[in-house]
């Protein structure tokens, strides 16, 4: 099994707990919290060797994790699975774990996730007309991740899973230039 397939297994479990009718902890929570333990997992070097070596056991990582998780005020379920990552020797996959939650997390509340590309920062309002329009196309409701790309000189590239819509003025320039080779 790859490192993304066992990532994408515990990703998978902790979204079913989550997402059960009467789970105590909300989906935004539970990702809000894994999200506040890894970046304090990735801010700490020393943090990151302890959960990774297997020199040191299994009971002493469960108390330091146990203590930051108390810090962090990481509810019961999100703290059991850290130990449940502990306990398989998959704590240093925390992160691609995260990445993975947050996918499954977004299947099972009908979310879409969409990269939009734009020449330059948009305005919320410009935002929110692109993410409505898309939404419209699309019949699924999306989690947009806006990025600037200079080498566009207008309009708009959305990537929403394997589906890329170019409304960039480079892109209708290329399918111009496809239909006049076409017709000559």
């Amino acid at each position: 099994m790859t490192l993304s397939a066992v990532a994408a297994r515990y990703a998978n479990a902790l979204a079913e707990v989550v997402t059960a009718p009467r789970s105590p902890l909300a989906p935004p929570q539970a990702l809000e919290e894994l999200r506040s333990f890894n970046t304090a997992l990735a801010e700490s070097p020393a943090l990151r060797e302890v959960l990774a070596t297997p020199a040191v056991p299994g009971t002493r990582k469960k108390a330091v994790m146990g203590r930051i998780a108390e810090k962090l005020g990481v509810s019961r379920i999100v703290r059991n699975f850290l130990f449940v990552l502990i306990d398989h020797r998959r704590a240093p996959m925390l992160p691609e774990i995260l990445q993975a939650f947050e996918t499954a997390l977004d299947e099972r509340l009908g979310f879409a996730r969409a990269e939009i590309a734009t020449p330059m920062e948009l305005t919320e309002a410009e935002r929110t007309a692109l993410r409505t329009q898309l939404e419209r196309l699309t019949g699924k409701r999306l989690r947009p991740r806006f990025q600037i790309d200079p080498s566009l000189v207008g309009g708009v590239v959305a990537k929403i899973g394997s589906t890329i819509y170019d409304g960039s003025v480079r892109g209708r320039l290329e399918s111009i230039e496809r239909r006049l080779s076409a017709e000559a």
